[in-house]
């Protein structure tokens, strides 16, 4: 099993996943086109040409989406019950076509369920990071993850 036990993660604890990901325009495309987001920033590269950024800008949904997905394989995969909530997202800079983006998790709380005594809470903090070093997206994330088997 890929993904962790609640007993098995510990305060602190910091995830580099090894896997990075450079973004295509398909990406950015499909993501904004399948979401009707109608936003000339993420779709009209002529119009950009003459803004501050001189480009279009990687929808920020996509790299949410890209930056938990990329820490399950490590975290949760197979012992995730549900995601509780996403918190504090940020996008301090922005994903440009051709940017390679790599995750780093932190874990950041844990907690006993009060409802459910087979789970337990995990509060992650991810971080996004550039191939330039500079953090695009951060978040919480707060997951119910089951126990240990006996």
């Amino acid at each position: 099993m890929a993904g962790l036990y609640f007993e098995e993660f510990v305060v602190g604890q910091v995830f580099e996943h090894a896997i990075r990901r450079t973004v295509t325009e398909t990406d950015n495309v499909l993501l904004t086109t399948l979401t009707h987001n109608p936003a000339a920033l993420h779709l009209d590269a002529e119009s950009m040409k003459d803004s501050q950024f001189g480009q279009v800008l990687v929808n920020s949904c996509f790299t949410f989406s890209l930056m938990v997905g990329v820490s399950v394989g490590d975290t949760t995969m197979a012992t995730a019950v549900a995601n509780l909530g996403m918190d504090e997202v940020r996008f301090p800079n922005p994903v440009f076509v051709g940017d390679t983006l790599n995750v780093v998790t932190e874990i950041l709380e844990l907690r006993e369920s009060k409802s459910r005594p087979d789970n337990g809470i995990v509060v992650m903090g991810h971080r996004t990071f550039n191939q330039h070093g500079k953090v695009v997206a951060e978040c919480k994330r707060v997951a119910l993850m089951l126990r240990k088997p006996e």
